[in-house]
């Protein structure tokens, strides 16, 4: 069914979005919920066909086009559209890079319009926001170094200027500017105090990522964001209102990211033994998967 679906979505324009959208759904679905055999030759039905890649393509262009001063409070079906065009891509990186698949025409993207788009935001649908995310964390994990995709941008241009000497932290973090990296660290913070739960869930994953990307590229500029104190006074404000256990899956995961950098100014050996005293008493049966997941890493990282 990749096949024809795929043969499909090459034929329309991006303003099909009542064919398009649960086309892309479905192409979707077939990477994810499959068999690892079944998923190596999806990947290459789908990476073979030009005139998707194409299409995907016009998809993703559209996210800077498609952007009108007053969005509406609900998600339009070209948000929608672009939430599985986003995820699709982001899921062909990662599958492309797992199999290693052949690659017969790139993808291009702006990565100074994503990170703007999650820096400032824009009142883009939170769906929408979770979606580029999750590309940016795709990417970020592949060191912007994806066979299938081109990253252009301010940062990116190719034997451009030699770097002065203050922006050799630039150079190392290239094509990441350390500018930046804080405004992104800042804004992916003030998300992560709206405790919606599945901006959280991504927000997170982005905040991981991005340390770990860091922290290959330079360490000490790893260590320095992981130890930021505007940190703690998040992990305060996410323990603050009516649910105080520190058994949430954001904080775990944050707690976790703190411990593996080594950040004692954030979290000390108190707030640890009270994740542990928490975990003791509760009902671990009834915890959450997400929950469940977030302990179960953080008791393996200490």
């Amino acid at each position: 069914l990749c096949f024809p679906v795929s043969n499909l979505c090459g034929k329309c324009r991006p303003k099909d979005t009542d064919l398009l959208q649960p086309s892309l759904n479905f192409l979707y679905w077939s990477l994810h919920q499959t068999t690892p055999c079944s998923q190596q030759r999806a990947v290459a039905v789908l990476l073979s066909n030009m005139s998707l890649l194409e299409l995907l393509q016009k998809v993703l262009e559209c996210t800077w086009l498609w952007s009108p001063p007053s969005r509406p409070a609900y998600l339009s079906s070209e948000d929608a559209l672009l939430c599985s065009g986003w995820l699709l891509v982001a899921s062909l990186l990662l599958y492309q890079h797992r199999y290693n698949t052949e690659v017969h025409q790139t993808l291009s993207v702006d990565l100074t319009e994503v990170l703007n788009a999650v820096i400032f935001r824009n009142k883009k649908p939170v769906l929408l926001l979770v979606s580029i995310m999750q590309f940016l964390k795709a990417v970020l994990r592949q060191n912007f170094s994806s066979s299938l995709l081109v990253i252009v941008g301010q940062n990116t241009a190719p034997s451009a200027i030699q770097p002065q000497p203050s922006s050799l932290q630039d150079t190392a973090l290239h094509p990441l500017a350390m500018q930046q990296v804080f405004s992104l660290l800042v804004s992916l913070q003030n998300l992560l105090v709206h405790k919606d739960f599945l901006l959280s869930q991504a927000v997170v994953a982005c905040l991981e990522t991005l340390v770990e990307y860091l922290y290959g590229k330079n360490r000490d500029v790893a260590l320095h964001v992981a130890s930021q104190p505007w940190n703690r006074f998040l992990l305060f404000t996410l323990l603050s209102g009516g649910q105080k256990s520190f058994l949430q899956p954001e904080v775990l995961r944050l707690m976790t990211l703190f411990v593996r950098y080594q950040s004692s100014n954030i979290i000390s050996q108190k707030e640890i033994s009270q994740i542990v005293q928490e975990a003791a008493e509760a009902n671990l049966a009834e915890l959450p998967e997400a929950t469940s997941c977030a302990l179960h890493l953080f008791l393996c990282q200490v």
